[in-house]
C-alpha cells in the first residue's frame, strides 16, 4: 500500500453551506501547522485560517485532527471544514497539494481503511452503498452492513466451517476412527445446520441485492398499446407523450420508482413494428437493446384484441432467460375486470393504465417476480457477494455428497469444506485478489 499523503474534497460538488476536505497520511501535524499556523489538539475542533503560500487567507473554518491508528483510515487524518463554494474548495485543495499531498484516487480513503484493518471489505462496500442508496429501505440495510451485521453473519459461518474442518482433519490423522468418529462428534448434524444457515444468509443477501440494484423493467409491445400511459401511471407523472398516433415514442424513456422499498427502473420503448421511417427504426433497434439488458419485460397488448401473431413473434425473439409478464391493457374499453391469470405465454395481468384499474396487481406481480418478501433484517449485498455465497453452498453440498455415498471420501470432504471457507472469505476480503480490490474501490466517490 502506498504510504504517501492524499487529499480530496469529501463533500458533493456544487455550492453548500459547508465544504470538507479530507487529508490522510502519516505525521500530519507539521502539515496542519504549515496550512494554519496552529497545532490542533486531537479530536477537538480548532478555529483556524487556512493560509496560502504567501500567508494570505484562503478561507476561515474548522480544523480537526484524528491521529492514527484511531481514525477512519487508520492513518493520521485531517478534516478541513470551510465554506462550501466550489472555487474556495478548489483553492484549498490546491494548497494541500502544494504542501505535498497528492489527489486521492476514487475510494482510496476507504481502501486504506480496509487495508489497515479498520473495516472489512463488505463494510467498505457498504459505505458506497449507503451513499448510493435509492430508497430508505436500501439506506437502512446499508447501515446494517456498515455496522458489521453481514460480516458477523459470515464470521459465524466461518466459525462453523473451521470447527467442522477441525473434526474432519483430525479424523484424517486417525484413519482407524474413520466415519464413526464423525458420527459420534455430530459432524453431520453440524453440516446440516451449516447448510441451513447458508440458505438463510443467501436469502437475506438476495433481498439486499434487490434493494441495492433494483429491477430493470422494460415496457415492450406494438405501437399504441398503452406503454407510455402505463409508464406515466407507474411513475405518477406525465413523463411520456401520449397520443393515438402510432410511433409517438421514438426513444427509450426512463423513470425510477419504488415499490415497498425496491427501486424499479422502468423503461418505455418505441413500439415494435416494421417501419420505413429511419428515425423510428433507430428507436426500435434501441428497444431491442433495452430488452436484452432487462430483468423483466412487460409485453403490453390491447385487451380488445388479445395476443396476436405479431405479439407471439415478439415473444419468440426475447431472450429465454427473461422474466415476462403479459399486460392486457385497456380493459376499460374491452368491458373486462382487472385480474391476474395464467396463459400459455406465462403470467398475465389485465388492467387499464388510463383508468388506473388493476395497476396494483401489476405492482404485486413485479415484486413476486423479483423474489421480494418483506423482512426487517436484510443487509445490503452485491452480485459478487451472492456469487461467493452460491459457491460456498455448492462446496458444502458437495461435501455432503462425498460422505453420503457407499464409500465416504474424507479427503474430498475436507477439501470441499476448505473451498467453502475460502469462498466466504472473499466476501469480507480475507481472500481477495488485488485486481478485484482495484475494481471495487475505483467505483467509489473521490474523497471516500
Amino acid at each position: 500500500m502506498r504510504k504517501d499523503t492524499i487529499a480530496a474534497i469529501a463533500t458533493a460538488p456544487g455550492r453548500g453551506g459547508v465544504g470538507v476536505i479530507r487529508v490522510s497520511g502519516s505525521a500530519l501535524l507539521p502539515f496542519a501547522f504549515s496550512l494554519t499556523g496552529k497545532t490542533p489538539q486531537p479530536r477537538y475542533a480548532t478555529l483556524a485560517d487556512f493560509r496560502a503560500d504567501d500567508g494570505t487567507t484562503i478561507d476561515t473554518g474548522l480544523l480537526l485532527f484524528f491521529p492514527g491508528p484511531n481514525s477512519f483510515t487508520g492513518e493520521d487524518v485531517l478534516e478541513l471544514q470551510g465554506h462550501g463554494g466550489p472555487v474556495v474548495m478548489q483553492l484549498l485543495l490546491a494548497r494541500c497539494l502544494d504542501l505535498g499531498a497528492r489527489l486521492a484516487e476514487p475510494g482510496e480513503f476507504s481502501r486504506r481503511a480496509f487495508l489497515n484493518g479498520k473495516m472489512d471489505l463488505a463494510q467498505a462496500e457498504a459505505v458506497a452503498d449507503l451513499i448510493d442508496a435509492a430508497t430508505a429501505s436500501a439506506a437502512r440495510s446499508a447501515v446494517r452492513s456498515l455496522q458489521g451485521e453481514f460480516s458477523r453473519a459470515i464470521g459465524e459461518l466461518n466459525e462453523e466451517l473451521i470447527n467442522l474442518r477441525m473434526l474432519v482433519e483430525a479424523t484424517l490423522d486417525f484413519p482407524e476412527e474413520d466415519i464413526d468418529f464423525l458420527k459420534a462428534a455430530d459432524a453431520f448434524g453440524r453440516l446440516d445446520r451449516l447448510q441451513g444457515k447458508l440458505a438463510e444468509i443467501f436469502d437475506r443477501a438476495g433481498q439486499g441485492k434487490l434493494l441495492q440494484s433494483g429491477l430493470h423493467v422494460v415496457l415492450a409491445g406494438q405501437p399504441n398499446v398503452g406503454k407510455s400511459s402505463l409508464l406515466n401511471r407507474l411513475a405518477g407523472d406525465e413523463l411520456a407523450i401520449v397520443t393515438p398516433i402510432a410511433g409517438t415514442t421514438r426513444d427509450a424513456l426512463r423513470s425510477t420508482i419504488q415499490i415497498e422499498g425496491i427501486p424499479l427502473h422502468i423503461i418505455d420503448t418505441a413500439g415494435l413494428r416494421d417501419t420505413a421511417d429511419e428515425v423510428e427504426k433507430i428507436g426500435i433497434a434501441r428497444s431491442w437493446q433495452e430488452i436484452e439488458k432487462a430483468d423483466v419485460v412487460l409485453l403490453l397488448v390491447d385487451a380488445r384484441k388479445g395476443i396476436s401473431s405479431v405479439d407471439r413473434e415478439i415473444l419468440e425473439k426475447m431472450p429465454a432467460r427473461l422474466q415476462r409478464i403479459t399486460v392486457h391493457n385497456k380493459i376499460d374499453l374491452a368491458g373486462r375486470e382487472p385480474e391476474r391469470h395464467d396463459e400459455a405465454e406465462g403470467v398475465a395481468i389485465s388492467l387499464s393504465a388510463k383508468a388506473n384499474r388493476g395497476v396494483d396487481l401489476l405492482r404485486s406481480e413485479l415484486l413476486r417476480v423479483a423474489g421480494w418478501h418483506q423482512a426487517e433484517d436484510v443487509f445490503i449485498a452485491r452480485e459478487r457477494h451472492l456469487r461467493a455465497l452460491a459457491a460456498a453452498r455448492e462446496h458444502v453440498d458437495s461435501a455432503r455428497a462425498v460422505v453420503s455415498g457407499a464409500l465416504p471420501a474424507l479427503e474430498l470432504f475436507a477439501e470441499e469444506l476448505r473451498l467453502a471457507q475460502q469462498a466466504l472469505g472473499e466476501i469480507t476480503g480475507e481472500f481477495t485478489a488485488d485486481d478485484l480490490l482495484g475494481v471495487i474501490f475505483s467505483r467509489f466517490c473521490i474523497g471516500k
